[in-house]
Parts: C-alpha cells; sequence; structure tokens
C-alpha cells in the first residue's frame, strides 16, 4: 500500500485489505452493500470518490466509522489537488500566521 504521503484511494484500500486477502468478488461486495456491480466496480478502481452514502453503507459492512471513510477520500481528493492546483497567483486575503 502507499505511504501517508501518497494517501491510496479508498477503492485500493478497500481492495487491500478486504477483497484480496479474503478472496472476496465486487459482485458479493456490491450484494452486500446493495449497490449495483459497477458502482463499487468504480469505487474498487478509482474511479468513483466514496460519497457519505457510501460511507455508511461501507461503515456497516467492514466495521470502520462513516467518518473514517470520508477521510480518506478527502486525503486522498487533497494530495491530488495539491499535485495540479497552482497557487502562486492566489494572494493572501487574511493571516494568522502574523
Amino acid at each position: 500500500m502507499t505511504d501517508m504521503h501518497n494517501p491510496p484511494h479508498p477503492g485500493e484500500f478497500i481492495k487491500e485489505t478486504y477483497l484480496e486477502p479474503l478472496e472476496l468478488k465486487n459482485r458479493f461486495i456490491a450484494q452486500k452493500l446493495h449497490v449495483f456491480p459497477s458502482t463499487i466496480g468504480r469505487v474498487i478502481n478509482g474511479e468513483a470518490a466514496i460519497t457519505p452514502e457510501m460511507a455508511l453503507r461501507l461503515s456497516k459492512a467492514f466495521g470502520r466509522s462513516p467518518e473514517s471513510w470520508l477521510q480518506m477520500q478527502a486525503n486522498y481528493d487533497l494530495f491530488k489537488a495539491r499535485g495540479r492546483v497552482n497557487l502562486d497567483e492566489v494572494q493572501v486575503i487574511y493571516s494568522t500566521n502574523g
């Protein structure tokens, strides 16, 4: 799995933590989460983000809190944004740093 400086997409985490070790298939996971197989497939492949609704489903299915699933997604999204957003022309409006 990737390190904290390059956080994994939640789908990668699901794949490496649950699907592969437990030999679970996407279709089985989709059935248990009560979603379409294509939906879970997009999440597992990193093509879809974890929504609050999906976080609730994953929480019940895998025992982690919904907040942890959403935080994992936010960490991934923020890392990706840092790599593509140019802040050179953004100006400070207010700062508490002196």
